[in-house]
């Protein structure tokens, strides 16, 4: 048998709500009734989570979040779209996590291990990948995409549209209006680039030849006085390592907003 649920008497969960094994709800905190909880979801006294949203597995809403709320859109006629969150994500007090949008494919999708620190915000149709982390009071607008284990300081915000490569670091303050290529840290209003993750590279397990081409790819874009469109080939045909390659290729060809230089 799995592990029994728990609900507080002072919380609300209303019916068609499903719960998983051993789900917590804390007092005040409300349920709405198209929301999914999987096993060993915690949600705090005061938190609310509702519309068509789905919470993975020991992910834990802290208190005053509000995780599946209307998108902050205009446009948004109460159409039927939905929240997809992972696995072992912490939500922390105040955070705000929206539904999608029918104009930007009608969902919003988190990863799993990610952590959303006090006051962040996830707009609509955003999809954010696994193990990032967002600090106090970081605004991510609608339609971003971000690829895992990203880092965003505190009070840093990425515009609408925006694409965010994976372990890129975005540092306390910056406002990303183009997008960031893998592996990239950025800094200031606008932001411009300030070097590479090198740390986290090497925590990653990436080999020193990895790491000597992902500098290659860097220099490339940012150094060699290039066009976008000559960086891409040189990368194409000077970086020897297929998945460092992909990495930039694959984000070069889907970058829509111009690269942040």
């Amino acid at each position: 048998m799995g592990k029994q649920v728990q609900i507080h008497k002072a919380a609300i969960v209303h019916e068609g709500a499903e719960l998983g094994s051993g789900v917590q709800v804390g007092p005040f905190a409300v349920i709405g009734p198209q929301v999914k909880l999987d096993d060993e979801v915690v949600v705090d006294a005061h938190a609310i989570v509702e519309g068509r949203t789905t919470v993975g597995a020991r992910t834990r809403i802290h208190s005053f979040a509000s995780v599946g709320s209307k998108p902050q859109d205009l446009k948004f006629a109460g159409e039927d779209t939905e929240l997809i969150i992972g696995a072992d994500n912490m939500i922390r007090e105040y955070a705000n996590i929206s539904l999608g949008t029918a104009g930007g494919g009608g969902k919003t999708v988190i990863g799993n291990g990610n952590l959303f620190m006090v006051y962040s915000h996830i707009a609509h149709d955003c999809h954010v990948g696994d193990e990032c982390i967002f600090a106090n009071g970081v605004a991510i607008a609608g339609h971003a995409v971000i690829g895992n284990k990203a880092v965003f300081g505190g009070l840093s915000a990425l515009h609408q549209f925006c694409l965010v490569g994976d372990m890129v670091m975005v540092a306390a303050g910056a406002i990303v209006t183009q997008d960031v290529p893998p592996y990239v840290m950025v800094h200031g209003n606008r932001a411009q680039p300030n070097g590479l993750n090198v740390v986290g590279l090497r925590r990653s397990g990436m080999s020193t030849a990895q790491v000597s081409d992902v500098k290659a790819a860097y220099r490339l874009i940012y150094n060699e006085n290039l066009g976008i469109e000559e960086a891409r080939d040189r990368i194409a045909s000077e970086v020897t390592d297929a998945f460092v390659k992909a990495k930039f290729l694959d984000f070069l060809a889907a970058s829509k907003r111009g690269v942040c230089r």
